[in-house]
């Protein structure tokens, strides 16, 4: 579970700041809240679409779903949030 996150976290690590940075500003949207929420869930829950069981493609879902997750979540910003966020 440890490496799973450490290696998450080093493919989104500019991706991650800029969310949390989002998330901190005061005009950030709820749904970018519920989002990253659901996206923790996904990370730490024991359910995924594809067993962790299956050598490789087990943590393959992984490291495609929630980089492009994190991704989408900031193209959704509106452009004052994200224009504040690209500033700091």
């Amino acid at each position: 579970m440890l490496k799973r996150l450490a290696l998450l976290w080093t493919l989104v690590r500019g991706d991650a700041q800029r969310l949390w940075r989002a998330l901190r500003h005061p005009q950030a949207p709820l749904w970018l809240k519920l989002g990253t929420v659901g996206l923790v869930i996904y990370v730490i829950s024991p359910i995924d679409l594809i067993p962790d069981l299956i050598p490789f493609l087990g943590i393959a879902d992984d490291l495609v779903l929630v980089p492009l997750g994190v991704r989408f979540l900031l193209s959704k910003l509106p452009a004052n949030v994200r224009e504040d966020i690209a500033r700091v």
